[in-house]
């Protein structure tokens, strides 16, 4: 069975609340020898960004997309332990769902991946005004802001700290990052909540926060 496959069996499964069927998927595609990245990569995220947008087509009940996210947590889970070791401390970022968005699993895989990979990571949840999001970068001295946003209505407001972070001066020293869903299968949205730059899933969140960090230290402007 190919990875493809994989993937849509999982969302099967998402989808029918089947949480047993789903654990034995993630289980067998490990068991397989598949690196855990890659079955984050390409099992379980291609999953979640179609789950995505089945709740945007308003395809899905908000009783089913919410367990449809709890399985998919479970899943990532599974896959994260066996990720790798705490390496050395990259320096600190802020990351949470901005404001009236609540579907935390993406927000949490890339917040799990950047500790496992190194960076001190400052989880504000789900909900989190702009203001909140920039005084937390400024007291804890982070020049990465990591903001989470499932639907295009909620991206939008990621504008709100764009525009904040440019009126208080951190122009080029504090850099936006932007994920979700939304983001896959509307490119064009980064640059118009004015982002810095996206990953398309959680396993390519360090490279894209090592591109920016290197950016901020030289102050370079979007």
């Amino acid at each position: 069975m190919n990875l493809q496959e994989w993937s849509e069996k999982l969302l099967t499964a998402m989808i029918n609340a089947d949480r047993s069927a789903a654990a034995e998927i993630i289980s067998r595609a490990l068991a397989a020898g598949n690196d855990s990245r890659m079955v984050i990569a390409e099992i379980l995220d291609p999953a979640i960004v179609k789950l995505g947008r089945l709740w945007e087509e308003e395809s899905m009940s908000l009783a089913q997309n919410f367990v449809a996210a709890k399985i998919a947590e479970d899943a990532l889970m599974r896959c994260i332990p066996v990720y790798e070791e705490r390496l050395h401390n990259k320096g600190a970022v802020v990351i949470g769902n901005i404001e009236d968005d609540f579907h935390s699993l993406g927000r949490r895989a890339v917040g799990l991946f950047l500790g496992a990979a190194g960076w001190d990571v400052h989880d504000l949840g789900n909900d989190v005004p702009a203001e909140q999001f920039l005084e937390k970068a400024v007291e804890v001295n982070a020049s990465l802001i990591g903001v989470s946003a499932m639907m295009q209505t909620t991206a939008l407001n990621i504008r709100k700290l764009r525009n904040l972070i440019d009126a208080q001066g951190h122009t080029g020293r504090i850099k936006l990052a932007v994920g979700g869903a939304v983001f896959n299968w509307r490119p064009d949205l980064v640059a118009a909540v004015g982002g810095d730059g996206t990953a398309r899933n959680a396993v390519g969140a360090d490279e894209l926060f090592l591109r920016l960090q290197s950016e901020a230290q030289k102050g370079v402007k979007p």
